[in-house]
């Protein structure tokens, strides 16, 4: 990925970014007030960004509460700022004024893997090929050719997802994959560290050293610690197909990279106009542009999910595992881009500049640019700044 001469900026303004539903909307953001030197709590009211860092330090405390929602509409709060202004300075990389980062904090960001049929066909030509994209498309062909239609509507652990295993074993197709994809326990692993997704209108990075990779769009499920989901956002799950599909041993190296989380630009808090139903049937759509002039279009429906997303939390908590800070969980995409970008057969990846937009009516628009991991801004603010930050400013 060769940087660009002039590294393009996405353009962020609240009537393309907020839900077109906000007014009903509850939503939290998080804001850097450099004046301050951390981070702010705070609820989206109409043009206004009002800080609630009094009542809710955190967003995971804030989490824990029942009049969440309540508290986002209605509490007073401190100081106010014009959701414009935090929009440009976010936009133009101003980090010496107000801005938005990635509205979570304590939550530890897990993420469920292969949760959509077409997903888990292309992870199988991945391994396949070795993470090689020139040998993909053969390989795509005979896939399609062993299983057609056989893995729609299947569900996963029934004894039709077993015959569907044992067919493509059967046509020498094994892979790692099918047992998460159609077997009886999803894949859910870490993302990222706390504290470490990048917010909208931020870089996101990708490994200098990766030849095939793309966006992963998904909707992201904000967690309490007993499990209950508060509300949703969007994310992108930066994914390396090159990496992964060498072996999946090396998901860590895959996934987990500097700027390689990207979160926002809002929770929306569940409520009597937007429940988990209204989650389920959520689409997310996908636009990137890059600054030769390139444009791709995806959309990924949670419609189509193989396995219901409160199955996704059940499985990332239980007595079997707590989360004392609440979690959020990325609960997967249909979405896997096969179109050629740089030479036949050798489909979609990432050029450095590439304007990555995913959107929602009800969630807003997550907007960020691509970089490498090693040129994005570094991760420098964790969890011991965190709570240092608060204390000094007598919050806790």
């Amino acid at each position: 990925m060769e940087p660009a001469a002039t590294r393009p900026r996405p353009a962020l303004r609240p009537d393309t970014v907020l839900p077109e539903d906000a007014d009903r909307a509850a939503l939290v953001a998080r804001v850097h007030e450099p004046r301050w030197g951390g981070p702010c709590v705070a609820a989206v009211r109409g043009e206004h960004v009002v800080d609630i860092t009094d009542i809710a330090p955190t967003v995971s405390d804030l989490m824990e509460r029942d009049d969440a929602a309540t508290i986002v509409r209605e509490a007073p709060g401190g100081h106010t700022w014009r959701l414009d202004d935090l929009l440009d300075a976010t936009a133009t990389g101003r980090r010496d004024a107000p801005h938005l980062l990635a509205p979570i904090d304590l939550q530890v960001i897990k993420a469920a893997g292969v949760t959509f049929v077409r997903s888990l066909l292309e992870r199988v030509i991945e391994e396949r090929t070795g993470g090689d994209p020139a040998r993909a498309a053969r390989i795509r062909t005979r896939i399609g050719q062993v299983v057609g239609g056989t893995l729609d509507g299947v569900r996963p652990g029934s004894p039709e997802a077993a015959g569907a295993k044992e067919l493509l074993v059967a046509e020498g197709l094994w892979s790692q994959y099918l047992e998460v994809g159609i077997g009886p326990d999803p894949e859910v692993f870490t993302k990222a560290p706390v504290l470490s997704a990048v917010g909208t209108g931020a870089d996101v990075g990708v490994l200098s050293a990766s030849v095939w990779n793309n966006p992963e769009p998904e909707v992201v499920l904000v967690v309490d610690s007993h499990g209950r989901v508060r509300g949703a956002t969007l994310g992108n799950d930066v994914n390396l197909r090159d990496i992964e599909g060498r072996s999946a041993l090396l998901l860590s190296r895959a996934k987990d990279n500097n700027a390689s989380c990207a979160i926002g630009p809002f929770v929306r808090l569940l409520d009597d106009g937007f429940g988990i139903d209204a989650v389920r049937g959520l689409d997310i759509d996908l636009r990137i542009e890059g600054a030769d002039g390139y444009a791709l279009h995806g959309r990924s429906s949670l419609r189509e999910i193989s396995r219901d997303v409160l199955d996704l939390v059940a499985a990332t908590h239980g007595a079997h595992h707590r989360y004392p800070d609440g979690f959020v969980l990325f609960t997967g995409t249909l979405f896997a881009p096969t179109e050629d970008r740089r030479a036949p057969g050798e489909g979609f990846t990432h050029e450095y500049g590439d304007i990555v937009r995913i959107s929602n009516p009800r969630l807003g628009a997550l907007v960020n640019t691509v970089v490498t991991s090693e040129q994005a801004p570094p991760w420098s603010f964790g969890v011991r700044a965190l709570m240092r930050n608060l204390a000094r400013r007598g919050v806790l």
